[in-house]
């Protein structure tokens, strides 16, 4: 790539491979507790059963496939890079979105790691810029690394000189 040329190309670099997990326990946080509470009033209710346990196992089996086959698919879906002129990412299954950040334009560099996350040793870092699209965010990164890039961005726009316009 030219120096100062940005320009649209897939990422290079895949999630990593515990994001998978990290997507299915989402799932299982997200769909469990919906099948318990449809499944256990059904169970104690017994003029209920019908019209509570019909749904729960409808749920039930609508989040086994959701936790089986999507988190597989995002990780084949899911880039990221950094190089000395951009930040790339690209998600997304059904609208794919790609992202392309100029380091002149960054204006924070910010990691997160909630209890999943932090769980499977996971991290995101968000990259603010004046974009109206709002942030950049690479998921799914091993926290290590997710510091790592947090600290070479940061010293790295530290280093670009601002967009003039």
């Amino acid at each position: 790539m030219e120096t100062g040329t940005v320009r649209l190309r897939p990422p290079s670099h895949a999630l990593d491979r515990r994001a998978i997990a990290w997507w299915r326990a989402q799932g299982a946080v997200t769909f469990g507790p919906v099948v318990l509470v449809l499944a256990g009033l059904g169970l104690l209710i017994p003029p209920a059963a019908a019209w509570l346990l019909g749904p729960a196992a409808v749920v039930a089996v609508l989040g086994a496939a959701w936790c089986a086959v999507l988190p597989r698919w995002w990780f084949g879906l899911h880039r990221w890079e950094v190089t000395d002129t951009a930040v790339y990412a690209r998600s997304g299954f059904l609208w794919q979105e790609w992202r392309v950040a100029p380091l002149s334009r960054v204006q924070t560099v910010d990691t997160l790691r909630g209890p999943l996350q932090q769980r499977f040793g996971l991290a995101t870092v968000t990259v603010t810029t004046a974009s109206a699209r709002g942030a950049v965010k690479l998921r799914g990164l091993d926290a290590q690394l997710a510091a790592d890039v947090a600290e070479r961005l940061t010293e790295r726009t530290d280093a670009t000189p601002g967009d003039a316009t």
